[in-house]
This record gives structure tokens, C-alpha cells and sequence, in this order.
């Protein structure tokens, strides 16, 4: 292996920034699953802290791990880092419930003081409510994607480390969002989303994200100069490499199939036990009028 690319695949960055947000979220989490464990409360199972750790360490992964330096030489390992932020850590993070297990992880005064900024009526909790509103979730996801691979933008950003970290914050942050109404988080602010539109809600995401993805595998010209101009990580010229990152995109929207296929078989599973339920009162008026 050549000694450069050996050596960017094993040197991490260890930002003082990413690791003290991820230390300060798992200790919170940590603290909090544990002190609802004791009190017998189901919301702290064990399932739910397994997909907080592995979303904790998407991010890590994607921030601090070899991905990152490698992002900035190829764009291919760029959309990996992306679809870390994007389609791998947010819905594990929210899987796991994780509010109520982080407020019980913090001091009790500084609880209640959230627990007040989200209560009914309270102006955060409504700012929530609309930015978590499927139109607008949807929306800020698409315009937030797109926009971010408009070649001055995404130049920008390959130039200004701040402005890159901005990128990933609202690619993280609008992935968050977009993925509330699909996991339905508590506190379930829009109460029990009706599974249909779930459903049309991933299907329409999918074909943008498939969209983005071709327009940019399919182009003849290399879109972001940065990336002719970097040294080459592996043998791959910039337009080959920009082709594998789009085909990339493109086919991590395929990873919207897993909850498309959980919420139509909770679907399913709903009227089943619906309809055995009409069954059962429809056969007990029937013998009761005997």
C-alpha cells in the first residue's frame, strides 16, 4: 500500500469541538438510561442505548475518523462522510427516545428548566412543532441537500473550514428533522402520524436523494475543480471519482426501503389487529343480542 494513502487511512482527527459534544451526549444519555433503569421505567431498554451509541459513533466516524481527511481528496468518500451525517446517525439517535433519557441525565434545576421550555404553549416547543411539521421538515431537507451540492457552495466550503463545519451541522440538523416524523419521537408533538403519509413522505425523499445522486454520477465534467487539483488518494481520476460518489448518493437511497418496509408492515399489522377487534365486537353484540 503506499505509505501516503496508509497513513491517511489511519490518522484520526481528534477535534477537541466533535469529541466534547459526543462525550457530553453519551455521558447525559448514560447517566439518564441508568437513572430511569432503576426506577423500572420501560422507556430505558437497552436496544434504545445500542442505537444511541451507534449513532454517537456515526458522527465520530464520520467527523474524526480517516473518512474526514480522506473527504477532502475524494468526493467519493465525501458522500460516505454525508450519508453517515445524513441517512445513518439521525434515525439511529432517534430510535433510541433519546429527550426523555437525556432531560433525566441532567441536574435536576437545569431539567426542569428544559422540561419548562417544552412545555404547552411554550414558544420552543412551537418553534418544534413547525419545524418538525412534515412540509417544512421535508422542504428544509431537500433545499438543505441540493443546495449544499451547487458547486460554489460546495467550492465554499471545501475552502473555509468553518463554513465546511457549517455544512455539516445543517446537513446533520435538517437530517434530524426530516427523520422526526418518520421515527415519531416523544415528545410526539404531532401526535400518531398516520403510516400513509410516512410512507409518500420517504418515497418522495427517496427520488430526490436518487435525483442528486444521478445528476451528479451521469455529468461529463468535473463539477467541484477542488477535486482535480487534490492528490489522488487511490487510482481514480476526478471525474470517475465524482461518478462512484453520485452513484454513491444514488444508492443510499435505497437505505430509505428499511423504514419504507417497517412502517407498511406496522401498517399491516394495525388493521390485522383492527379488524380482529371489529370481529370480536361484532361476535359479542351478536350473542349478547341471543
Amino acid at each position: 500500500m503506499d505509505p501516503t494513502l496508509r497513513a491517511l487511512l489511519t490518522t484520526w482527527s481528534w477535534r477537541p469541538d466533535v469529541l466534547f459534544v459526543l462525550i457530553a451526549l453519551g455521558t447525559a444519555f448514560a447517566i439518564g438510561w441508568w437513572r430511569l433503569r432503576n426506577r423500572g421505567f420501560r422507556r430505558a431498554r437497552r436496544w434504545r442505548a445500542l442505537a444511541y451509541v451507534a449513532g454517537l459513533g456515526a458522527v465520530g466516524l464520520a467527523l474524526i475518523s480517516p473518512v474526514d481527511r480522506l473527504a477532502s481528496l475524494s468526493f467519493l468518500v465525501h458522500m460516505v462522510q454525508h450519508e453517515l451525517l445524513i441517512m445513518v446517525a439521525p434515525p439511529l439517535l432517534l430510535l433510541a427516545d433519546p429527550l426523555p433519557i437525556l432531560l433525566w441525565g441532567l441536574p435536576r434545576k437545569l431539567r426542569l428548566g428544559v422540561r419548562h421550555l417544552l412545555a404547552r404553549g411554550a414558544m420552543v416547543r412551537r418553534i418544534f412543532y413547525s419545524a418538525t411539521w412534515m412540509p417544512v421538515a421535508w422542504g428544509v431537507y431537500v433545499f438543505n441537500l441540493w443546495m449544499w451540492h451547487l458547486p460554489e457552495a460546495y467550492e465554499a466550503a471545501l475552502r473555509n473550514h468553518l463554513l465546511h463545519d457549517l455544512e455539516h451541522v445543517t446537513f446533520f440538523g435538517s437530517a434530524l428533522l426530516f427523520w422526526w416524523p418518520i421515527v415519531n419521537p416523544a415528545p410526539r408533538l404531532h401526535g400518531q402520524i398516520a403510516y400513509g403519509f410516512r410512507i409518500l413522505y420517504i418515497i418522495a425523499a427517496a427520488f430526490q436523494n436518487a435525483a442528486l445522486g444521478f445528476v451528479i454520477a451521469v455529468t461529463d465534467r468535473v463539477l467541484y475543480p477542488s477535486y482535480a487539483f487534490a492528490p489522488r488518494p487511490w487510482e481514480l481520476s476526478p471525474l470517475d471519482d465524482q461518478a462512484f460518489g453520485g452513484a454513491i448518493m444514488s444508492e443510499a437511497a435505497m437505505m430509505f426501503l428499511i423504514p419504507l418496509l417497517v412502517l407498511v408492515t406496522r401498517w399491516l399489522n394495525d388493521e390485522e389487529r383492527r379488524t380482529h377487534l371489529r370481529e370480536a365486537i361484532a361476535l359479542y353484540v351478536r350473542k349478547a343480542a341471543r
